[in-house]
This record gives structure tokens, sequence and C-alpha cells, in this order.
């Protein structure tokens, strides 16, 4: 059975890259551009999240992670924040991400941070 990954991004162009290597590396991959299917975390029973900290017209991913973290049905996903900010670690650290990415990323680090934490 393929690993569920819910993967959230801002820019539809690394939504598509993302979506693309993980799928090619044999993951089932929920792409979205907003915090919708984090409503329906339940029903999708992903074995990770990687949001990114700047969903347009939304909460910031670390918010999101935080509320997944704080939850004990959602607090075992794995959650990985993605960023080009310069202090991702520390934010990924305060919201309890498992992980995290920084942009613009590697494909090899993407594909290493989703297996380690899958």
């Amino acid at each position: 059975m393929k690993k569920k990954i819910v993967l959230i991004q801002d820019d539809e162009l690394i939504l598509d890259v993302m979506d693309q290597v993980l799928t090619q590396e044999g993951f089932d991959v929920i792409p979205s551009l907003t915090t919708e299917p984090i409503e329906e975390i339940s029903t999708i029973d992903p074995n990770a999240v990687i949001v990114d900290e700047h969903i347009k017209g939304s909460k910031r991913g670390s918010e999101v992670i935080e509320e997944l973290k704080s939850d004990p049905a959602t607090e075992e996903v794995a959650a990985v924040l993605t960023s080009t900010s310069p202090d991702l670690s520390k934010k990924a650290e305060e919201c309890k991400a498992d992980d995290y990415i920084e942009k613009p990323f590697d494909i090899d680090h993407l594909i290493d941070v989703v297996n380690k934490n899958t």
C-alpha cells in the first residue's frame, strides 16, 4: 500500500514539481494550494503532511502543524514545514514539526526528508 502525503504549497509550480517527484517515488500525493485537505485529515489518514509556511489567504503552515501536533487524533502524523524563510528551523521547532525543507530545495533532500518521516 502506498504511503499518503498531503502536500500544501503556496506556489502552483512548486506544488506540481513536489507532487511529480513524490509520485514518481511511489507516494500517493494529495496536492493542494489551500489547507482544505487538513479539514479532512481523519478521512485521508496520511503518513505525512508537508505544509508551506506562507499559504495564501489562510493560516500559516506553522499554525496548521501546531494544531495537528496538539490534537491526539493527528499528533502522530509526520509534519514537515517548508519555506524560504531564513528562520525556518526555529519556526519548525516552535510548532513541533518533525522536519523542515528550505526552499529552494534539492530534490534528493526532499525525497530523503519524506522517506525519513513516513
